[in-house]
């Protein structure tokens, strides 16, 4: 196999009409490429972009997904805007997978049975793995004597403790159907957390801290010596937080209800609470907490109770976890909302004093780069770190590949 110093790997995100890729070379972990193919089966849009800047964004025909990878090939290796000679410069490729579920607790290389495994878990993951394992089938056309490798989001919160793994329901549902709790982000919070304990000079493995990946999709972990103690995602990454268009956790009678008041059969109130509600539905407004920040400034009464929403499950969580963990060493904002919600951070912390927590406002002051924002006399040590998924998938494939 290629040698550390000069394998190249390309990293894919595949969803159902998309597909993210970033081109890596791990000698430096410099982004040589990246882009997004999307629309796909649609009418087709492709981004591309290189160290020197956007090279394309057009409209382009994408009729499937094997038609997408084989453009992004294409663009990679084109003479003139192209960033390696040909493909057999790629030594890995790595994708990202929504759903472990119980089969998987580490990356895997992909062989039939990890495929196998991962299209038995769709149950679980009916969003998402279908899509991934449409990636994978489709590189392998097209790349087919490179090695791939599957990094799952669920596999960092396989550690989380079984007080908070499993449901206080029958066990019969846990044994026979696996439902229990598997979260979601753990690729984010397994980097946001390993960045921060290496910011802070200290061995993870003697630390506590609590990361808060705050997006459309939001999640917070705790995070106990390296490993997911407790996470907000359950069984499906419809749990937890109130989230752009996800109703978060809420009294599970309210299904049954809707459904005996109205006849909605129950798959459609499941689309409903994950697609039309969150910070959508009660701001009527927007999911983005842009618009809806922009309309709470302008007196909308909807958009304030959404953000307040927001914000309070956002304090519920953190707190919590601060009581199961005993004591915080550090918090984490990452992802689109904790990296650029100046405010939102500021109302946060400013909620945590009984935990010691202080921020200085004027390094608070600052979007989307990594940076301390802990003020003077906190007990709690508090960050912004931009969150690097494709990052640690390409690690994580680096290292299977090179094993072989």
């Amino acid at each position: 196999m290629k040698g550390k110093n000069n394998m190249i790997i390309l990293v894919v995100n595949t969803g159902s009409s998309s597909l993210k890729y970033q081109l890596i070379n791990m000698d430096d972990e410099s982004v040589l490429a990246k882009g997004l193919c999307e629309r796909i089966g649609e009418d087709g849009h492709m981004n591309y972009k290189t160290e020197a800047g956007t090279v394309f964004d057009k409209d382009i025909a994408l009729p499937d997904h094997g038609v997408a990878m084989q453009l992004v090939i294409d663009a990679l290796t084109d003479k003139e805007h192209g960033v390696i000679s040909s493909m057999d410069e790629i030594g890995a490729v790595g994708h990202r997978i929504v759903q472990g579920g119980y089969i998987f607790d580490k990356s895997e290389l992909i062989t039939d049975e990890v495929e196998a495994g991962i299209e038995e878990l769709c149950t679980l993951g009916p969003l998402h793995n279908p899509t991934a394992l449409l990636g994978i089938r489709a590189f392998k056309k097209v790349l087919p004597n490179t090695p791939g490798v599957v990094v799952f989001d669920t596999t960092f919160h396989r550690t989380m403790a079984d007080e908070c793994k499993y449901y206080a329901i029958p066990w019969v549902y846990a044994e026979k159907y696996h439902v229990q709790r598997y979260g979601a982000h753990g690729t984010s919070h397994r980097y946001v957390s390993e960045r921060c304990a290496e910011l802070m000079g200290q061995d993870p493995a003697g630390l506590n801290i609590i990361t808060c990946h705050l997006g459309n999709g939001s999640s917070i972990s705790a995070v106990k010596g390296g490993k997911c103690y407790d996470t907000s995602m359950g069984l499906t990454p419809l749990e937890g937080l109130v989230m752009g268009t996800r109703c978060g956790s809420i009294d599970p009678t309210v299904v049954s209800f809707i459904y005996e008041q109205t006849g909605m059969p129950v798959k459609e109130i499941t689309d409903m609470m994950t697609k039309k509600s969150g910070l959508l539905a009660v701001s009527e407004i927007s999911g983005d907490c842009r618009d809806i920040t922009k309309a709470e400034a302008e007196g909308n009464k909807k958009a304030h109770i959404a953000r307040e929403m927001l914000l309070r499950s956002v304090k519920r969580f953190i707190g919590a976890y601060a009581a199961e963990l005993g004591h915080v060493d550090a918090m984490v904002f990452t992802a689109g909302i904790g990296e650029n919600d100046i405010e939102l951070r500021e109302k946060v912390c400013d909620n945590l004093g009984f935990m010691g927590v202080v921020i200085d406002k004027e390094k608070n002051n600052c979007r989307g780069k990594e940076v301390e924002i802990t003020g003077e006399g906190s007990k709690v040590r508090v960050f912004v770190i931009p969150t690097n998924e494709e990052l640690m998938i390409a690690k994580d494939t680096q290292a299977i590949v090179e094993a072989l």
